[in-house]
């Protein structure tokens, strides 16, 4: 089974996407967008709004409530000298992303560095005003990896967070493929409307539709929400540059989950509906988290992260409740209030799902691993799906129209 994922050929995973078909900017009213919804083999047409009477009876909706940060820091060097810009990726030192914004003094990010042909010294600076306080802020390389830099950050006021200097400073981190600059505007618009946990450096726009006027009807059908973290990094606009999929490596993500979720998610009373890939790819990673805690209930930290390929190894032995409580004994025998790990999880054609019952999600990229996923969903009848909304003007990838699809 593994060989067989592993020879998947991306270009089987193409499409056209003519560029006026890619969204710019959102709807003004993100609501209004297009919702195309797939269950049997069934294809409807709706608007956005529509959404709380199409969900399942009983079902649960399970968010990504990550807040993307202003990643993109950019220096000039002295005299008018060259722009550097810097992409803050994933915390170093302190690695905890709570505990990184309340730096006070110094810290370290794994970045991605743009015109790095021009940093030849060891540290650049540049003034940044917080709260109408000059603060002198330093980056300095300290090291290397792959194509992104460690860098330190230090700063000389000893009241003032890396947070706050994000804030001040820092841009929201537009996906590429928009092919624009960030605008003002983009500080809203690239924000769901149920954000609070800083960490990401692209949002999960498949959220970016609701408003909360949607969250209340979904409420007053009666229809759980609950919440999760996974922190998107910059991998997700990664696209698949082998031939096949067994020589791309997929990208680590930060994800966290309460107790309280894990219990809810084992008495969950009908479908499981995830809004959006990241959230999917949380659940899914936590059965393979309870899958190594079942064979080896000592697992370290190190341990308890998911490696791209786990799900094909055959070791899908317990089930998804077995799994759910060995991460709820895990948190309880090491007094935590939740799960934080990472995962690798590669969800291709033949994944076998075991907690989602449902997705709210984007149309995504052409030889995209979302796209993979989204293929795994519908047992490969996304060709059907893609080429409806190809044919009916939906608008894709991050500021785009929405999809719910149902098992």
């Amino acid at each position: 089974m593994q060989e067989e994922i592993r020879d998947i050929r991306i270009e089987d995973y193409n499409y056209p996407l003519p560029d006026e078909r890619i969204a710019k900017h959102p709807l003004a009213e993100r609501e209004m967008c297009k919702l195309l919804t797939y269950s049997g083999g069934e294809i409807g047409e709706y608007l956005f709004r529509d959404i709380p009477s199409l969900l399942p009876d009983n079902s649960m909706l399970v968010y990504n409530n990550t807040r993307v940060i202003n990643a993109r820091l950019r220096f000039q060097k002295p005299n008018l000298g060259a722009i550097i810009e810097v992409f803050c990726l994933e915390p170093i030192m302190p690695r905890d992303y709570a505990l990184v914004f309340q730096c006070t003094d110094c810290c370290r990010w794994l970045c991605f560095v743009g015109n790095a042909k021009r940093w030849k010294e060891d540290s650049i600076m540049r003034i940044v005003n917080v709260n109408g306080e000059d603060v002198e802020l330093c980056a300095t390389k300290v090291g290397r990896r792959g194509n992104a830099f460690e860098i330190d950050f230090s700063w000389n006021k000893p009241d003032v967070t890396f947070a706050s200097i994000l804030e001040a400073i820092g841009e929201i981190p537009i996906p590429p493929y928009l092919n624009r600059n960030t605008e003002p505007s983009d500080s809203k618009d690239y924000q769901t409307v149920y954000s609070h946990v800083e960490g990401s450096v692209a949002a999960p726009t498949a959220g970016l539709h609701f408003t909360d006027e949607i969250l209340e009807e979904v409420d007053r059908r009666g229809i759980t929400r609950r919440e999760l973290t996974l922190h998107v990094g910059a991998g997700t606009f990664q696209p698949v540059k082998s031939d096949t999929i067994g020589e791309h490596a997929m990208h680590t993500e930060f994800i966290s989950v309460t107790r309280e979720l894990l219990v809810d998610l084992i008495n969950a009373p009908a479908k499981i509906i995830a809004v959006g890939t990241t959230s999917v790819r949380t659940l899914e990673s936590l059965y393979y988290i309870g899958v190594i805690l079942h064979s080896n209930p000592n697992a370290g930290e190190e341990e308890l992260n998911v490696p791209q390929w786990l799900p094909y190894q055959g070791k899908d032995t317990i089930t998804t409740k077995e799994a759910l409580q060995e991460i709820i004994n895990y948190i309880d025998r090491n007094n935590l209030d939740c799960y934080m790990g990472s995962t690798r999880i590669m969800i291709a054609p033949s994944y076998k799902f075991h907690v989602v019952d449902g997705i709210i999600t984007n149309f995504h990229q052409p030889q995209s691993t979302l796209l993979l996923l989204v293929s795994a969903f519908v047992d490969g009848d996304w060709k059907s799906i893609y080429d409806y909304a190809l044919s009916h003007d939906f608008r894709f990838l991050s500021y785009g129209d929405s999809s719910l699809l149902l098992r």
